[in-house]
């Protein structure tokens, strides 16, 4: 599907909108396709590669969503679990069946990303604020006025695996995705390895 970046702003703000009057008891039937993979309680399943889902606003999953049936996120062909998504988000049929899903996930209690491995509790608190808390928060619990979101309810290896996919350009390099464009830029802060397995460390941590 392709999409001109006018009509993309607008499908933007339509979701936005939509997400405010959505239905999460419709959502909930929608969801069914996604537990397979997440979980019914949408925490995910990191041996399926799947991330919690909990946890997140409803803006954002709705964002995400649409991202992955337009071409946004998940076409490069380096993303394999970015394709089988895109497949996956498709069987959302309209603007309304998505912002309901969203809904739906968002109403949902959070869980945790899981334990935190050893690593270097004061540089990963001091690389986390320098590189992230200014979008994702101090405790790393994401911030949806700025669009950043929850990464404290993500798994380690999923947190590892996207942060890659922003430093290779395998997310954030379409055009219209100008949250992931931020990303991109910022994966550029961590300058060792291990600034990102201490990172990683003290987001668990939260």
């Amino acid at each position: 599907m392709t999409i001109n970046k006018f009509s993309f702003v607008l499908l933007g703000l339509a979701l936005s909108a939509l997400a405010q009057g959505a239905d999460p008891a419709a959502g909930k039937a929608g969801y069914t396709t996604c537990i397979a993979c997440h979980g019914a309680d949408a925490t995910g399943n990191p041996a399926l590669n799947a991330p919690a889902l909990a946890g997140q606003s409803a803006d954002y999953l709705a964002r995400q969503i649409t991202h992955y049936q337009t071409g946004v996120r998940g076409a490069d062909a380096r993303d394999t679990l970015g394709r089988q998504m895109q497949g996956m988000a498709a069987t959302l049929a309209s603007p309304e069946a998505v912002a309901n899903v969203a809904a739906y996930i968002a109403s949902l209690p959070a869980g945790d990303g899981g334990e935190a491995g050893d690593y270097d509790t004061r540089n990963g608190e001091v690389q986390y604020n320098a590189a992230c808390g200014a979008c994702h928060g101090a405790n790393a619990g994401g911030n949806p006025a700025l669009n950043a979101p929850n990464l404290a309810t993500l798994d380690e290896a999923y947190l590892r695996r996207q942060y890659g996919n922003f430093q290779q350009g395998i997310r954030g390099s379409h055009p219209d995705d100008k949250y992931g464009r931020q990303m991109q830029m910022m994966s550029s802060m961590l300058a060792t390895e291990k600034d990102l397995d201490d990172v990683i460390g003290y987001i668990l941590a939260q």
